[in-house]
C-alpha cells in the first residue's frame, strides 16, 4: 500500500490593502477624504473638513489648514497615492491665490510626513468619471460617491459636499486607473 502524502492546507495570499487620499482644497472649506482598496472594493476610512473662519487673516487661515492636514494624514496615513482636485485658472487673481494658498499650506504638511501629491485632476474629469457627467451637481456626485462606498442613501459627510467631493476626487483616480471596478449605472 503506498503512503498518501498529507494534503497541505494552502492559504491564499492576502492581498494588501492600499490606502488612497482625495483632496478638495479651497481657502474656505478644504475636504478630505482617506480610501482604502482591498480586491478592487473600495472603502471609506474617514473624511474631514476645516472650515476657516473669514474674519481672520488669510495667513491665519492658510495655517489652520495646514494644522488639520497635517493630523488628518498623520493619523490616516495614505500609502499608495494623494490625488487633488485642480482649481481652473480663474480671472480673479485674488480667487486664485486663495486657492493655491490652501494648497501650498496643505503640500507644506504632507512634507513634513514624507508624503506628496501625485496626481491632479480637474473638476469635469472627476465629475464624469465618478457620475458619467461632466457636468453633474454636488448632489449627483455625492450619491455616486455613497454608491462607490457602499454607504447608505441616508449617510450624510459631515461638512457639505467638501468630504464627498474629496472622496470623488480619490474614486475618480482609482476608476481611472482601473484600480476599483465601475458599479452598474455609472459608466466613465
Amino acid at each position: 500500500m503506498i503512503a498518501k502524502k498529507p494534503t497541505q492546507n494552502k492559504a491564499k495570499p492576502k492581498t494588501p490593502t492600499a490606502r488612497y487620499a482625495g483632496l478638495d482644497l479651497s481657502l474656505t472649506s478644504p475636504g478630505f477624504a482617506v480610501i482604502d482598496v482591498k480586491n478592487r472594493v473600495p472603502t471609506l476610512v474617514a473624511t474631514s473638513a476645516v472650515k476657516t473662519d473669514a474674519a481672520e487673516s488669510q495667513p491665519l487661515r492658510y495655517e489652520v489648514i495646514e494644522a488639520h492636514a497635517l493630523l488628518f494624514f498623520r493619523q490616516h496615513r495614505p500609502d499608495s497615492a494623494i490625488v487633488r482636485e485642480i482649481w481652473p485658472p480663474a480671472r480673479n487673481y485674488e480667487q486664485n491665490d486663495k486657492v493655491h494658498g490652501a494648497w501650498s499650506a496643505v503640500d507644506r504638511a504632507l512634507s513634513r510626513l514624507g508624503l506628496a501629491v501625485v496626481e491632479n485632476l480637474s473638476p469635469s474629469t472627476v465629475k464624469k468619471v465618478v457620475t458619467g457627467n461632466g457636468r453633474a451637481e454636488k448632489p449627483q456626485v455625492a450619491e455616486a460617491v455613497r454608491r462607490y462606498l457602499r454607504l447608505g442613501a441616508d449617510y450624510k459627510f459631515n461638512a457639505g459636499y467638501d468630504e464627498s467631493d474629496a472622496a470623488a476626487v480619490a474614486l475618480a483616480y482609482l476608476l481611472r486607473e482601473d484600480i476599483i471596478d465601475e458599479i452598474g449605472g455609472i459608466a466613465a
